[in-house]
């Protein structure tokens, strides 16, 4: 019997929910969709430089898990490439270190900070907001 896995820790969610490729004819593709924890791996090591052991610390995993998220993530992600597919972010296997909102009028992806009491968007005011942590 398998280890139970572990949270992946994510410290900000995508600021996106997918992307289309531009100008393909094909789309009855089944999207791929990346899971928040990939989308941290290749954040980490190919945007902000670290190397697998610092990105897999702050993720709080082992560097071998690392590799293996990283790696699924670079697949993925060629494979919507190569196959004019649709990238989409799931929210997988992670736990976020904060509450984060998205707003449903203006689509904005921000915190709230626990001094505040009312809960609304922190770029329209609106109270029509949902939780992405779950």
């Amino acid at each position: 019997m398998p280890r139970r896995r572990r949270l992946r820790k994510v410290v900000a969610p995508p600021a996106f929910k997918g992307y289309r490729p531009y100008g393909a004819n094909n789309i009855n593709n089944e999207p791929v969709e990346l899971l928040y924890e990939e989308y941290e791996a290749i954040k980490l090591a190919d945007y902000e430089m670290l190397n697998h052991l610092e990105a897999a610390e702050l993720m709080g995993v082992s560097r071998p898990t690392f590799a293996r998220i990283y790696e699924s993530a670079r697949r993925k992600i060629a494979k919507a490439l190569v196959e004019t597919k649709e990238i989409k972010t799931v929210y997988g296997h992670a736990w976020l270190d904060k509450n984060w909102f998205n707003c449903k009028d203006c689509h904005a992806i921000f915190t709230i900070p626990k001094t505040l009491t009312e809960q609304v968007c922190a770029l329209c005011s609106s109270k029509n907001i949902e939780p992405i942590n779950k």
